[in-house]
């Protein structure tokens, strides 16, 4: 699939700010199933852009508006294709359990900060363990949504996995967060991902335009039989199943506080009032297969 993207971010404050330092991560990555045709960011007012690839390997363009300015826009267009990815290798729990799978995961495999010690996790483990890594990767993603509520409003961007057993509904960010648990419990190493998906409202297939909001998933190593390189495989818990083409990834780390989109502070007391959007359009004339909202 082909998509242009438009991203468009705009800060109003109620009296004047300086020192306006920012970060973003908001370019799509470059992968095995992802290619970035064209990328730009413009800024008013006008700043110089740095950009540098950070620990995980996302690109992170940074910026600063030292004059006084009451208003900050950031544009960023993008013009991404996608492919499918081949199936999950399939292979039993063995591989997963040497040396050296656990040398490749990395801290992907430890617990991110003081992770929720419940009952209610050791269930979810226990209906999420399959036969093979990646059967349970995907028994985690529909295990999720079958036990918790998609819901705005319950949570906020700084909420825990203890905070969406608590609601029994949140977010993407949260059903992701949670799947992290999981797959780490199961032995898996895993990583958040941030990026965009392609889900028109209300299931139009028709639609080759759609304002959307952005998105959060997984990506969990997965083993390969003989001695093979182990995978990273993409699942998206919020929609039940792995994630595909509609997916355009931006980055990866241990958490959402890893890649968020938008990092920044100022010099000043003043207010500030926040507009985001994104626009994702069909370059292209695939067929058309409608994911869950």
């Amino acid at each position: 699939m082909h998509f242009a993207i438009r991203y468009l971010t705009e800060y109003r404050y109620d009296e004047p700010v300086t020192d306006n330092l920012n970060a973003l991560r908001v370019k799509p990555a470059t992968t095995p199933c992802q290619r970035v045709d064209d990328f730009g960011v413009r800024v008013d007012p006008e700043s110089r852009l740095h950009q540098h690839l950070d620990y995980y390997g996302t690109t992170v363009i940074e910026f600063g508006v030292s004059k006084p300015h009451e208003h900050l826009a950031i544009d960023v267009r993008a013009r991404v294709a996608t492919m499918p990815a081949g199936p999950p290798p399939e292979t039993d729990w063995a591989p997963a359990e040497d040396a050296a799978y656990a040398t490749q995961g990395g801290e992907y495999r430890l617990a991110f900060g003081t992770e929720p010690d419940r009952v209610a996790i050791d269930e979810l483990v226990g209906l999420s363990r399959a036969a093979s890594p990646a059967a349970t990767l995907q028994a985690v993603a529909e295990v999720i949504p079958d036990r918790f509520e998609y819901r705005t409003g319950v949570t906020y961007v700084g909420s825990t996995v203890e905070d969406l057993l608590e609601a029994g509904a949140g977010v993407c960010q949260d059903f992701a967060h949670l799947a992290l648990v999981l797959l780490r419990r199961h032995g898996l190493a895993a990583r958040y991902v941030s990026g965009y998906l392609f889900a028109p409202r209300a299931g139009d297939e028709a639609a080759d335009s759609a304002e959307v909001d952005t998105h959060a998933w997984i990506e969990a190593l997965i083993p390969a039989p003989d001695d093979g390189e182990p995978v990273w495989v993409a699942a998206d818990p919020t929609n039940r199943g792995l994630a595909g083409e509609r997916h355009v990834k931006i980055g990866h780390g241990r958490h959402y506080s890893d890649v968020p989109p938008i990092k920044g502070v100022f010099r000043g007391k003043a207010e500030a009032e926040l507009d985001a959007s994104v626009r994702m359009t069909r370059t292209d004339t695939s067929p058309r297969t409608a994911p869950a909202t």
